[in-house]
């Protein structure tokens, strides 16, 4: 992505483009994260979309409790009704290839949260492994959950994990294994991340729910996507995510892009390139 894209590598040239008609603004929003630190935020929008991370998977966006408080000053006018207010948005990447260099890749199928997790694909032992990549993505979105819930919220602003969707960007410019091999790891990180948002067995020591996510998205195009998960049929829970797709130039392209079809299932938000900051339509 342009904006939320957490990945500077990755950053496209950014286009100018008009405001949304007002016909269009009901259903457009916007969205920003760390490269909008320390510079004005957007106004007006109907929805906002918050990167959780600061430029790479295990690292937290500087700006975050600012930026989530200004994404519930949202006017919550976007349809369909279930766009809401506020979205939140975490890295992704599997780095296995280049271990032991990566300081927080899994040793065991214990999570930053403290807590033993059964993991689908076997005993974690800190190898460049299925079952290692699988704990590595479960890690990183108990890790994105539990910076929300340390949060600081000025009032009416949740910081419950489950009170948002949550959409993980999936783009080449991070860090991802390659060949057959590589991609079967890249998918079990992925699903090892769906798996920790939707949990809803585990807790903090305050009680807090860490996880209990209705709704997990995938952010990308369907060339990335292919890229890195192989598109094939061993998707299981990756297959049917809602998808926000970038791409466009201008709000009505944006809006022409919501009949195209999603990588994994149906493309929910698109997103157009503007200055300052990209824009976000929101898909019937």
């Amino acid at each position: 992505m342009a904006v939320v894209m957490l990945a500077a590598a990755a950053l496209p040239a950014l286009a100018k483009s008009g405001p949304p008609s007002k016909t269009q603004a009901a259903t457009t929003g916007n969205d920003i994260s760390w490269p909008q630190c320390g510079k004005s935020y957007p106004s007006g929008q109907a929805f906002g979309l918050v990167g959780v991370n600061g430029g790479l998977a295990n690292d937290q966006n500087p700006c975050f409790a600012s930026e989530l408080a200004w994404a519930w000053s949202s006017t919550g006018k976007s349809l369909p009704a279930v766009q809401p207010k506020a979205s939140l948005v975490v890295n992704t990447a599997d780095p296995g290839q280049v271990t032991p260099t990566v300081a927080d890749w899994p040793v065991n199928n214990t999570d930053p949260n403290g807590t033993p997790v059964a993991d689908p694909n076997g005993t974690c032992t800190g190898a460049d492994d299925a079952a290692c990549a699988w704990q590595y993505g479960w890690n990183r979105a108990i890790q994105d959950m539990l910076w929300l819930l340390e949060t600081p919220t000025p009032a009416g602003v949740s910081a419950l994990p489950a009170a948002y969707p949550w959409w993980l960007d999936v783009e080449t410019g991070n860090t991802w294994e390659t060949g057959s091999l590589g991609i079967v790891k890249n998918v079990a990180d992925l699903q090892g991340m769906v798996a920790a948002f939707t949990n809803t067995s585990e807790r903090t020591p305050s009680g807090a729910l860490l996880g209990g996510v209705i709704t997990v998205g995938v952010y990308s195009t369907s060339s990335q996507w292919g890229q890195i998960t192989g598109n094939g049929a061993s998707l299981g829970s990756l297959g049917g995510l809602p998808d926000w797709i970038p791409g466009a130039r201008s709000a009505s392209s944006a809006q022409a892009n919501c009949s195209l079809t999603g990588f994994t299932g149906h493309v929910t938000i698109t997103q157009w390139f503007g200055r300052p900051y990209d824009g976000d339509y929101a898909c019937p």
